[in-house]
């Protein structure tokens, strides 16, 4: 009797054991098998939070079975305890594990808030855009003009509140050193006063991550970092038997190529105009640095140029002065830079607007002036002297 006892307590135990490891394997199975997501959703992790309460809110977003086995296999791995605040994308269909690894790997969130403040030439504007996780897309849900009298939307304030928005500030090309100065300084979630305005061309125009309460010191000295390097390393490539004695005066250049040209594709071909008036002792007769002479640099000028002003001596009228201006004239981008050290080989020495945004280019003046005739009829039939 005892040995039938024994036999059968030995058959409960070993099947016990292999419900128990079924149920483990099971519980595996799950734990790292594709999850039920059907959409992909922006889990927001509210700092303080537990694994509990995010589990619950996967749960309800139908982003796990169940919950129990995400916190086991959670606590398994050990990462309970390294559970991270934001706002994080979750994929459709993404495993119970890799939930947990997106939730306390750390790092900046993935989605949710984005505030981009972009100066531009003739505009800056805070845009605020938030993830669609459908189409892992930013899209904008607000936006104003800064140190304006344009009202600040809600969604601004939430974001600024919410405390896990992503912040970029994007420097438009061709911006000058005193624009960005003067717009970072309706930034509110900049602090810091800028002691003096960077040298003209010295700032990369980019997209800089940043965090609410940055100084606005540092983030000048970012992008002057940035645009040493950029300048550095297109002089090291450039040409050979360019008319630029320094870095600097190609730095110049560029500035004067940024403020003609809007089009990626003439970028080196205006590069060239210049480059072969510059060797053959030609004025470069540009408009954009008679009006830096104007401005100073401080803001567009907003109207045409005056004979006047065409005729008028300052450093940087090159109608007058038979060289380079002291200085450059903006921010140029990288683009810009590598034009001005790598132009087109050309013949040419003159450009004008040709009615779709680029320009007419030619050798010689007979076929520069055939151009402007063209360029004046499309003036006339715009209304757009």
């Amino acid at each position: 009797m005892w040995r039938s006892i024994a036999s059968n307590a030995l058959t409960i135990l070993i099947v016990l054991i292999l419900a128990v490891g079924g149920l483990v394997t099971w519980a595996q199975e799950e734990y790292r098998g594709p999850g039920p997501l059907a959409q992909a959703i922006c889990l927001k992790v509210d700092r303080g939070t537990t694994m509990r309460k995010v589990s619950e809110s996967l749960a309800s977003q139908g982003a796990i079975a169940n919950g129990a086995i995400f916190r086991a296999g959670a606590d398994y791995s050990g990462k309970s305890s390294l559970l991270k605040a934001g706002s994080f994308l979750v994929p459709e269909g993404t495993s119970m594990e890799a939930i947990v690894e997106i939730v306390t790997r750390g790092g900046q969130s993935t989605c949710g808030t984005e505030v981009n403040f972009r100066i531009g030439i003739a505009r800056s504007a805070i845009e605020v855009r938030q993830l669609d996780p459908a189409t892992n897309r930013f899209v904008e849900v607000a936006g104003f003009a800064p140190g304006t009298d344009e009202p600040v939307p809600e969604a601004y304030t939430a974001a600024r509140q919410e405390g896990d928005a992503r912040y970029r500030v994007i420097l438009a090309e061709g911006v000058t050193s005193w624009q960005v100065v003067e717009e970072l300084k309706t930034a509110d979630f900049l602090k810091g006063e800028v002691a003096s305005v960077p040298s003209e061309g010295s700032l990369a125009p980019d997209s800089y991550e940043v965090r609410p309460g940055d100084d606005r010191t540092t983030l000048l000295a970012a992008m002057e970092t940035a645009q040493a390097k950029i300048l550095a390393d297109a002089w090291a490539a450039r040409a050979p038997d360019l008319p630029l004695k320094s870095p600097e005066e190609a730095l110049i250049l560029a500035s004067i190529i940024e403020k003609e040209t809007g089009v990626p594709q003439e970028r080196r071909i205006v590069a060239s105009v210049f480059v072969n008036r510059l060797k053959q002792g030609m004025k470069l007769q540009t408009d954009p640095t008679v009006i830096y002479g104007v401005t100073g640099g401080k803001g567009i000028l907003g109207r045409g140029l005056r004979q006047s002003e065409l005729r008028r001596e300052t450093p940087w009228n090159t109608y007058v002065i038979p060289a380079l201006p002291k200085t450059p004239i903006a921010n140029p981008g990288r683009l810009s830079i590598e034009a001005a050290l790598n132009p087109e080989e050309t013949k040419l020495i003159f450009f004008v607007a040709d009615g779709t945004g680029g320009h007419a280019f030619a050798a010689t003046l007979e076929e520069h002036n055939a151009n402007v005739v063209k360029w004046r009829k499309i003036e006339a039939q715009t209304g757009n002297p």
